[in-house]
């Protein structure tokens, strides 16, 4: 067998594994991970709502699949710490100990898991971002909105805030070109692996890493 052959064979693979097989697999696992981990999910809402009170969520919208908005949720890691003129303080200020280890140990991430069970996300696919930033992508960039955006994903293994955001962006569309069941489930097990060497997993605030300005330049490659 040729090696044109052998990639145009792996190329119809995932193109089948991306249209009918990832959406399903991502509705059962999550389904069982939401009732394994059901006792996790209820202890770290009591510890959220007695620590930091209410709400336990934190809910806010992000693009997702062809820049659809969604609701994302995950578990409340910030007080709602004021200055004099009502106005929140830094994120620095206002993220507690508490709250650290619930990022350090990505238990914050878990009601993602409600996302991907209604399909607002996947298990593997580009973290879903702030909608301020949609406007700032160049065409290339706006390509990482051609899947729907993951829990975890190939940039999230490959260096997460070690690398600069461009960096970041060439490697979610570099995954949304090489969708994969084996490329997932590495990214599944890598992940795994991250955490329970505790590696953040995921960082959306600027605690972690500077926000997204803009590339330098706007091309499309």
């Amino acid at each position: 067998m040729t090696e044109s052959k052998v990639t145009e064979d792996a190329k119809l693979n995932n193109g089948l594994y991306r249209r009918f097989l990832k959406r399903p697999m991502d509705f059962i696992l999550s389904l069982m991970a939401i009732i394994v981990l059901s006792p996790v999910l209820i202890i770290v809402g009591v510890l959220v709502r007695v620590k930091l009170g209410s709400p336990v969520l934190f809910k806010q919208k992000r693009p997702g699949l062809n820049e659809n908005i969604f609701t994302m949720y995950k578990f409340r890691t910030m007080t709602d710490q004021k200055d004099e003129n009502g106005e929140l303080l830094p994120d620095s200020v206002r993220l507690t100990k508490f709250g650290r280890m619930l990022r350090s140990t990505s238990l914050d991430e878990l009601p993602e898991l409600f996302n991907i069970l209604k399909g607002d996300m996947s298990i593997v696919g580009p973290r879903p971002l702030l909608i301020q930033y949609i406007d700032l992508y160049n065409e290339h960039q706006k390509r990482r909105h051609e899947v729907r955006p993951g829990l975890s994903g190939h940039a999230q293994v490959n260096g997460r805030n070690a690398i600069s955001w461009e960096d970041k962006f060439n490697l979610d569309v570099e995954y949304v070109d090489n969708v994969s069941f084996i490329g997932d489930w590495k990214i599944i097990f890598l992940t795994i692996k991250k955490v329970f060497v505790k590696e953040g997993i995921s960082s959306d605030t600027s605690v972690t890493m500077e926000p997204f300005r803009g590339s330098a330049h706007h091309s499309d490659s």
